[in-house]
């Protein structure tokens, strides 16, 4: 009955939030395949959307003990959407 044994809290506790990670992930995908590219200002919905995905990244990243690498991810991954968005506004075509 090795099934049935209690696991450690820890892992027990890292393991729900890797799932809870994966389903934000999955959900992020969703989101950004269900937006058309005929509606205005997507880009920026989908950014957005990819913030959520970058969260998700950061807590697994977290779980795993990757304690720099997830701070280091949550410090540049605001700049790197910024500048997208920054990007995407001044490189549009305008028509007047």
């Amino acid at each position: 009955m090795a099934f049935l044994e209690v696991a450690d809290p820890i892992s027990l506790i890292k393991s729900i939030l890797l799932l809870i990670s994966a389903l934000l992930v999955i959900l992020a995908a969703i989101g950004i395949l269900r937006y058309k590219d005929d509606l205005e200002r997507v880009m920026y919905a989908r950014i957005h959307i990819l913030g959520v995905a970058d969260m998700a990244c950061i807590l697994a990243l977290l779980v795993l003990g990757e304690f720099l690498l997830a701070a280091a991810y949550f410090i540049l991954t605001p700049f790197n959407s910024h500048a997208i968005a920054n990007a995407y506004y001044y490189g549009e075509e305008k028509n007047d």
